[in-house]
């Protein structure tokens, strides 16, 4: 058997446990680099040189900056910023988050900008009266538009334009795919529009995304948050000290909560104040005031009310809802409004329902307990062994926190990352390396989350199947399936090749992811091309628009799944708009690319 049949067998046999989808893409690329190598259609290095493509790096990079804009609050912001201005009439609102959802997957990729803007989509659904189904389909389809404004939009880009790189020595510019990606975005917006209303169903899901839009009123509601506490430090000339803090003599319009050694831990009723400890009290500010003129004492913290919103909530402090999880360390505790534990604050603690914030309270299981503090203290709660966080303090800050404290450093490393991909100065990766680098030096991105950013299975992915597209190049079988489909051409010209590459595109985009689908069509379509005489760089950018156009199902890409419950949507809902949106697809790319890029 030749080296061809073998390549196209193992093709065969990756695109069918694809199809299967019992097996992760991830395991089913691995397999058939292996396979390749079994086989002895590469060797050891070839099977393994994916992984270190300069493609794959870049692709790498490119989550990892985009998580920092949505970890900063840029792209929460840029939602609450269009829902404040669209308004609420269907088609204007519409129209600005699609065309919000383009310009966001161009900077985030189009998963990224359908999870970043899934809650904001949602909560402006919610208030113009609209089923989530008319809005979320048309978001995830205008991101996958968005993907062709720019070189980074899509991993589909960066291994077209690497390969064009290599087939001519120059690649597609930055901005060089917005020649198409503007034309498609309009149409893709025009097309939701005028057939919207008839081809999605008019439905929401029983369960939606949180809205935490309110989320610090209903606490402050809930929790009773009136009158606060104030935390008074002992300090050195104290007359208070050596005295037991429940011997203190406080003015009649003010009550002692309690008092909480410099330690930490709640002071015992015989314990005797120190340097350091805190006498945490509630009343007027006049009484008080007096408390802290007699006595000597230091004010380490002001009541947190709802009449000090901005206290609660900001670019750099938090609250959350923690409850105590049972065979916690934390039963048998001494709690109370004011007791500061892990570098968050108790503000308010709750037993059955009832409020308990102004006595001392032993914690027992199911005690809940409204904290604050720093973001990084907050969010750590999430990871907290004692404690069940009620809601996930990262999606609050996200939804509510206009723009993070490193919003502006998250631009900043956008903005070279961006100069250098478009001046074309250093290669992509590189470009990339020193985005997500400058991401995590300047703050932005911690470590660790830079690690969770990075999508492992897509990386995974791209690195086993580079060796299928270069097997099924050197072995003949992309000049093989070429004469084939040549045949079939016959002599139609540049535009009916051209269909001919979208049509095998996208049937086997919407059964398999569409960055292995464009690593299986690549080597065949430049085949195509050298064998009819067309040049590689309209034929690439068409591979890149077909692979692009994954609507027909929701397994076609991420971001249709990501859509596909908070939308309420069925398997077959997909194909309606789908198919219109795609035949507007299909007329734009065989009527401009030709004209674009001269064949």
């Amino acid at each position: 058997m030749s080296d061809a049949a073998v390549s196209l067998l193992i093709l065969g046999g990756c695109v069918g446990l694809f199809v299967w989808n019992r097996l992760s893409v991830g395991v089913v690329a691995i397999a058939t680099a292996l396979a390749l190598y079994a086989t002895g259609l590469i060797d050891a290095t070839q099977a393994v040189a994916g992984f270190g493509d300069p493609v794959v790096i870049f692709i790498a990079t490119l989550f990892v900056i985009s998580e920092g804009l949505e970890a900063s609050g840029v792209t929460a912001w840029a939602g609450q910023q269009l829902i404040e201005r669209a308004g609420t009439a269907r088609n204007r609102l519409l129209v600005a988050l699609m065309l919000l959802a383009a310009v966001m997957a161009a900077l985030v990729t189009p998963n990224g900008a359908a999870a970043a803007m899934l809650p904001v989509v949602v909560l402006a659904a919610r208030r113009s009266g609209q089923a989530t189904s008319q809005v979320l389909m048309p978001l995830a389809f205008a991101a996958s538009a968005g993907a062709l404004l720019v070189l980074s939009g899509s991993p589909v880009n960066v291994i077209v334009a690497d390969t064009l790189k290599t087939q001519t020595g120059a690649p597609f510019g930055f901005f060089e795919f917005a020649l198409m990606g503007v034309p498609l975005v309009l149409v893709t917006v025009i097309v939701a529009l005028v057939g919207g209303r008839r081809l999605l169903p008019d439905r929401s899901p029983s369960s939606l995304p949180a809205d935490y839009s309110e989320h610090v009123e209903t606490l402050v509601e809930h929790y009773e948050l009136d009158m606060g506490f104030f935390r008074l430090r002992a300090e050195a000339g104290s007359d208070v000290l050596g005295r037991r803090g429940v011997d203190l003599v406080v003015p009649q319009d003010v009550t002692l909560i309690g008092v909480q050694r410099a330690s930490g831990a709640p002071a015992a009723e015989d314990d005797v104040l120190a340097i350091g400890d805190v006498v945490v009290v509630t009343g007027s500010g006049s009484g008080i005031a007096l408390m802290v003129e007699q006595h000597g004492f230091a004010v380490a913290s002001t009541p947190l009310t709802r009449a000090t919103r901005e206290a609660l909530l900001g670019r750099e402090v938090g609250v959350a809802e923690v409850v105590v999880r049972p065979r916690s360390r934390l039963i048998g505790e001494v709690a109370f409004a004011g007791v500061v534990r892990g570098g968050v604050t108790v503000l308010g603690v709750r037993r059955l329902g009832k409020d308990r914030g102004g006595d001392q309270l032993v914690l027992a299981e199911g005690d809940s307990l409204l904290v604050h503090g720093s973001w990084e203290a907050v969010e750590a709660l999430s990871d907290d062994q004692d404690v069940l966080v009620v809601d996930s303090p990262e999606l609050v800050r996200r939804q509510t926190v206009a723009l993070g404290p490193t919003a502006w450093r998250a631009i900043a490393v956008l903005v070279v990352t961006v100069t250098l991909l478009a001046t074309g100065v250093v290669p992509a990766a590189i470009a990339g390396l020193i985005g997500a680098a400058a991401m995590v030096a300047s703050g932005v991105v911690s470590p660790t989350r830079a690690y969770r950013a990075v999508s492992w299975q897509t990386v995974v992915l791209i690195g086993g199947l580079i060796p299928l597209s270069v097997a099924i190049s050197s072995s003949g079988a992309a000049d093989l399936v070429a004469g084939w489909l040549g045949d079939l051409v016959g002599d139609g010209g540049p535009r009916v090749l051209l269909a001919a590459i979208f049509l095998l595109t996208l049937l086997l985009g919407q059964v398999v992811s569409n960055t292995a689908t464009v690593l299986i069509v690549v080597p065949i379509a430049v085949a195509m091309a050298g064998d009819a005489g067309v040049a590689p760089a309209p034929v690439l950018m068409l591979v890149a628009v077909a692979g692009a156009a994954s609507f027909l199902t929701p397994i076609a890409t991420p971001a249709n799944l990501i859509v596909m419950g908070p939308g309420g949507y069925k398997f077959s809902d997909y194909w309606k708009l789908g198919l219109a949106t795609t035949a507007a697809w299909f007329v734009v790319a065989i009527g401009l690319i030709p004209v674009i890029w001269s064949t």
